[in-house]
């Protein structure tokens, strides 16, 4: 599931994300959240792009609503996972890049004009009728019912034309030639069935103790490898805030206060719960459909159960569930329908509703109107949020004034020892390294490597608490010695002897002759896989990197056996048992979408390249240290 989770993530491109991120703003904002992009408390201020600001409640809230979307897929989704898969920091990168596009057309007087916006919301479905639109009073009803206000809903859409626009603005120039989308098609769809033989390094037993002459000569002939990344090390003072939660008190004032002025996070909103009878028809047939779905509208009407015909009659894939569409999914009906279901009270039946290419018949089968949580069910989530704010306040308020007395006194040692509090010592850390107990995240680390030799850093928030640190020492990146690098050098000995051994088993087993691998390879201690339709690129089980299988597979002729090759761990022998590779003829049907495709590819790299430019062009700042804190504080919050 992980790997799925961080795949999801990641596949959002640059220009999609515009899209989502533009909604999320105008969806959160009713949540009482954020106030709009360019009003933010100077203090408040997540990342600036030249004079628009963006503040940590906007994070927060979008952070907040990216996680919902996520648990209906995820429902197991928790803090420890939304870490796993760096989903904080990716949202923060496609905040940023929605950001830097919307100041660079800022700067370059791109507009949404009345008319872009009306032809933008007339491209709702829900907002149509007959090809025209419902209505003002309609529309607004839509949105009341989703809890966005119409002025909240139209600069959001505002902010995605002039996003689009621009996105087309800077990528006019960008094109792929006819040549160069026919390799990438070949490559994405020539398929070849083949099995393979790996003889793995596990398998192998050796039973060796290099010798000092021979790790020293393993190390002298493959010495460029072994480098020693820099590292840096700093004396360093921790507040942990579970242990300041026991010196802080909250009163039932303060858990009312934090309650009344935090509302709209304890609401639930209104829902809906649909059920559907679906029975499609043709021009032939209609008359006939229609006249079957009155007689079911009849049925329901003398009290027949609606769940037990949507399993009879229905026609779509809900049907073997009762026609049951759930409190989601029934917004992604045709629009005729929601406004049908949204006229619909709790457990009325709606005549029968022609869409065009059916006959629907639809049940609200339970509605619930918004809902406020009582303090007496949120108090405990209340008092620790309030206990992990005032732990934080009281450890960044101490921090902050050690940071002083330590700058003045330019010892972070004496100032801590001044005020009655630790000092330890991190160790060499790379950048990015995490500290256990302390910082999980790596955010000291690459504090140490902003800092200037003795330089003492400002309170830096971690998910355990806050620490203040000053750079202690500088190891630069050097060539590494043997003695630095020795374990690590006798490992790699071993490994390559295992390798040889590997290729020498391949060698010495008449494989090529066997005509069933398979069993070859349970009598010669091998590894075999089978795959029916692989293509270049393709994931291969126990085979790290496919570059150089691909290369074979491609080009070798079918049923021919390959020479020994190496894996990341041993080497393997591959056989072509079939080929299936595109013509020409196949591209010429597809070569337009597939040009629009590679396009679209192309545009989106060089945009991202683009941005990355920009950045340091438009005095792009960050307060990393609030970023933590707030998505800390929203974890904190989620754990709950």
């Amino acid at each position: 599931m992980l790997k799925t989770m961080r795949k999801n993530v990641k596949t959002l491109t640059p220009v999609l994300w515009i899209v989502i991120a533009t909604f999320i703003i105008a969806i959160f904002a009713v949540w009482g959240g954020a106030g709009r992009l360019g009003e933010a408390n100077r203090t408040n201020t997540l990342f600036q792009i030249g004079n628009r600001r963006v503040t940590a409640d906007e994070y927060f809230q979008v952070l907040r609503q990216r996680v919902e979307a996520m648990k209906k897929q995820y429902p197991d989704l928790n803090a420890n996972l939304i870490k796993q898969i760096n989903l904080p920091q990716q949202l923060l990168e496609q905040l940023i890049q929605q950001n830097l596009l919307l100041e660079i057309a800022r700067q370059m007087g791109i507009k949404a004009t009345d008319q872009e916006l009306q032809e933008k919301i007339m491209s709702f479905p829900v907002f149509q009728r007959e090809g025209k639109f419902v209505g003002f009073n309609e529309y607004k009803q839509v949105l009341d019912w989703n809890h966005i206000p119409v002025q909240r809903f139209e600069d959001s859409l505002r902010e995605e034309i002039i996003l689009n626009k621009v996105t087309r603005l800077l990528t006019a120039g960008v094109a792929v030639s006819e040549e160069e989308v026919w390799e990438n098609y070949k490559n994405q769809n020539d398929t070849a069935k083949i099995e393979y033989l790996i003889s793995s390094i596990d398998k192998i037993q050796l039973n060796i103790k290099p010798t000092e002459e021979e790790i020293k000569s393993f190390f002298e002939k493959n010495k460029t490898k072994y480098r020693v990344p820099e590292k840096r090390a700093g004396q360093y003072v921790f507040l942990k805030t579970e242990d300041l939660k026991k010196e802080i008190a909250v009163s039932d004032s303060e858990i009312q206060k934090y309650y009344q002025d935090n509302i709209n996070q304890f609401k639930e909103p209104a829902k809906m719960r649909v059920s559907r009878i679906y029975l499609p028809y043709t021009e032939t047939d209609k008359k006939q459909v229609m006249e079957q779905a009155q007689s079911l509208k009849s049925k329901l009407s003398s009290g027949e159960d609606f769940a037990q015909l949507a399993k009879t009659y229905s026609k779509d894939d809900k049907a073997k569930n009762g026609g049951d569409w759930g409190y989601t999914d029934w917004q992604n009906l045709a629009a005729a329908e929601i406004q049908v279901i949204n006229k619909l009270e709790s457990g009325q039946i709606s005549e029968v509703v022609d869409t065009g290419n059916g006959a629907v018949i639809l049940k609200v089968t339970e509605k619930m109107p918004e809902i406020t949580r009582s303090l007496a069910e949120v108090k405990a989530i209340v008092q620790n949020a309030l206990l992990e704010q005032k732990a934080r306040n009281k450890a960044s308020d101490r921090l902050e004034n050690l940071a002083k007395i330590a700058k003045k006194a330019r010892s972070l040692d004496q100032a801590a020892r001044r005020e009655g509090l630790t000092v330890l010592n991190t160790g060499l850390l790379k950048n990015g390294d995490p500290l256990p107990g302390v910082d999980s995240s790596g955010a000291l680390s690459q504090t140490l490597f902003e800092l200037k030799e003795k330089g003492i850093s400002p309170p830096i928030f971690t998910y355990e608490g806050v620490a203040l640190v000053q750079l202690s020492k500088i190891e630069p990146e050097h060539q590494a010695s043997l003695e630095e690098v020795k374990a690590q050098v006798e490992e790699d000995f071993i490994k390559e002897k295992k390798k040889e051994a590997a290729k020498e088993k391949l060698l010495s087993l008449k494989y090529s002759q066997a005509t069933n691998w398979e069993e070859f390879a349970k009598n010669n201690g091998l590894e075999y896989k089978k795959v029916e339709n692989h293509k270049r690129g393709q994931y291969l089980s126990l085979i790290d990197d496919t570059s150089k299988i691909d290369q074979l597979v491609f080009s070798i002729p079918v049923n021919q056996v390959s020479e020994p090759f190496e894996i990341g761990e041993g080497y393997a022998v591959v056989r072509v048992l079939e080929r299936k590779e595109v013509s020409r003829a196949d591209f010429e049907k597809v070569k337009t979408e597939e040009i629009d495709k590679a396009l679209n590819q192309a545009q989106e790299m060089f945009l991202f390249s683009y941005l990355q430019k920009a950045q340091e062009k438009l005095k792009f700042k960050i307060n990393y240290n609030l970023f933590t804190k707030t998505t800390d504080d929203f974890l904190t919050r989620m754990g709950e």
